[in-house]
C-alpha cells in the first residue's frame, strides 16, 4: 500500500480535503483539462468536486489504486492530482495519471509528482507503470519522459472523445528497474530551440505554421517530387503541424520550419527521421518556397540539419533520396557532402498504378562539408 502522505521532489502528495473544492474545480473545469481528460464531467461543477473528494477518491483507493492531491509543501494548497488506476495485480501493472491547475503548469510539478508516486508504486510491488497521453498533448508527453517513462507505441482508438467518438492514445511505460528519468530520446530538442548559421534558422514546426506548410506542399513542383505525387489535403497539413512536437518526442520525426534569419520570414521546411535506430541512420528531406530558391538556403538548411543529426542526435549516417529528374535537389545534397549511392528502380508509388525510381544519397560524418 502507498502511504497516506508522500513528501518528495519538492511536492507533497496527500489525501483530498473539502477545502480543496475550489482548486479542484479550477483544475478540472479548465479547457486544457477538459480537452485531454475526457472522463471528467463537462461542465465540471462544485458538486462534481465534492463527490470526488468524498466518494470518488476513496473508491479508487479501496479498489487497489491511489488518488492523491498534489500540494505545495510550503502552503499545502492543492496544485493538481496524481493517481494510480486500473490495477492488474496478476500482471503487476497499474496505470498512472495526473492533472494540474493552470497556475501550477510549467513548473515541473507534474514531473515531480509522477516520479514520486512511481517510486512508491514500485516499492509497493508494482512491476510496470503505464501512462497514456493524447497524441496532441505534448506537455504531458514531456512529463512522461522527464519522469522516466519510455515511449512504447500507439494504441489505435483506445481513447474516448466527448460525444461518443474515439481517438488514439500514446503509450509510455516505466519498469521497476528503469532509472527515474529523464528517459533517453532519439531526437533531442534543438539547443535554445533553434539551429542557425546567421542566414538561415531552423525551428520546430508548430500548429501556427499550417498556412505556410499548405502553401509550400501544394505547389506543383513540390508535389511532383514526392511519392505519390498527390497534393495533401488541408486537414492533413493541419494535423501534421498539430502532431509535430509529439512526433519529435516519440522519436518518429523532427519536422522544422526553415526561416530567413534576418527577417524571420518562412522560407520552407525540412525534417529528419531516425530511419534505422539500430544502424544509427537518419533520413532527411526538405523543400523551399520559390522566392527563396537559388540563394543557397536549401544547402544551408541541410547543412544545419546534418550537423544536428551527427551531433546532438548522435547518428552515424544520413540518407536522402530524390526523384532522378530533381537535379537541383541533388546539387544541394552534393554541396553538403552527400554521395550518390544508387538508383532504386520502381521503389516509389506513382499515379495510376505506376512506379517511380528513387535516387539514393548517403553521408558519413567524415564526408560532411
Amino acid at each position: 500500500m502507498t502511504p497516506e502522505v508522500i513528501e518528495a521532489d519538492g511536492v507533497r502528495l496527500r489525501p483530498f480535503r473539502l477545502d480543496d473544492i475550489a482548486d479542484v474545480v479550477a483544475g478540472c473545469a479548465d479547457p486544457l483539462s477538459q480537452r485531454f481528460v475526457t472522463a471528467l464531467p463537462a461542465p465540471y461543477t462544485e458538486a462534481d468536486a465534492r463527490w470526488w473528494i468524498a466518494e470518488g477518491a476513496p473508491a479508487v483507493r479501496s479498489g487497489g489504486g491511489a488518488a492523491y492531491a498534489i500540494a505545495d509543501p510550503a502552503t499545502d494548497r492543492l496544485l493538481g492530482a496524481v493517481g494510480l488506476s486500473r490495477p492488474a495485480s496478476y500482471l503487476g501493472t497499474v496505470e498512472i495519471g495526473y492533472w494540474l491547475t493552470p497556475s501550477a503548469r510549467g513548473r515541473g510539478v507534474a514531473t515531480a509528482a509522477a516520479r514520486a508516486l512511481s517510486e512508491h508504486a514500485f516499492d509497493a510491488g508494482w512491476a510496470r507503470l503505464e501512462l497514456f497521453t493524447h497524441p496532441e498533448n505534448a506537455a504531458s508527453q514531456r512529463v512522461a519522459l522527464a519522469a522516466g517513462f519510455r515511449y512504447e507505441g500507439l494504441r489505435r482508438g483506445a481513447g474516448q472523445t466527448r460525444g461518443g467518438g474515439r481517438h488514439d492514445l500514446l503509450t509510455w511505460v516505466r519498469l521497476a528497474d528503469d532509472p527515474p528519468g529523464p528517459a533517453p530520446r532519439p531526437l533531442p530538442d534543438l539547443p535554445q530551440g533553434r539551429l542557425t548559421d546567421g542566414v538561415v534558422t531552423l525551428r520546430r514546426l508548430a500548429p501556427a505554421d499550417a498556412d505556410v506548410m499548405f502553401r509550400l506542399h501544394t505547389r506543383p513542383e513540390v508535389v511532383a517530387n514526392q511519392a505519390p505525387p498527390v497534393p495533401p489535403e488541408r486537414a492533413a497539413i493541419d494535423r501534421r503541424c498539430l502532431l509535430s512536437e509529439s512526433q519529435w518526442l516519440t522519436g518518429e520525426l523532427a519536422r522544422m520550419l526553415v526561416l530567413d534569419a534576418a527577417s524571420g520570414a518562412p522560407a520552407g521546411s525540412c525534417g529528419l527521421s531516425v530511419s534505422d535506430p539500430h544502424a544509427g541512420e537518419g533520413t532527411i528531406g526538405y523543400a523551399l518556397l520559390p522566392e527563396w530558391r537559388g540563394q543557397g538556403y536549401a544547402t544551408r538548411a541541410v547543412r544545419l540539419l546534418a550537423g544536428w543529426g551527427f551531433g546532438p542526435a548522435g547518428l552515424a549516417r544520413l540518407a536522402a533520396a530524390t526523384v532522378p529528374e530533381n537535379v537541383a535537389s541533388q546539387r544541394v545534397l552534393e554541396n553538403v557532402g552527400f554521395r550518390r549511392e544508387g538508383l532504386l528502380r520502381g521503389r516509389l508509388p506513382g499515379l495510376d498504378d505506376t512506379r517511380l525510381d528513387d535516387l539514393v544519397f548517403g553521408l558519413l560524418p567524415a564526408e560532411f562539408h
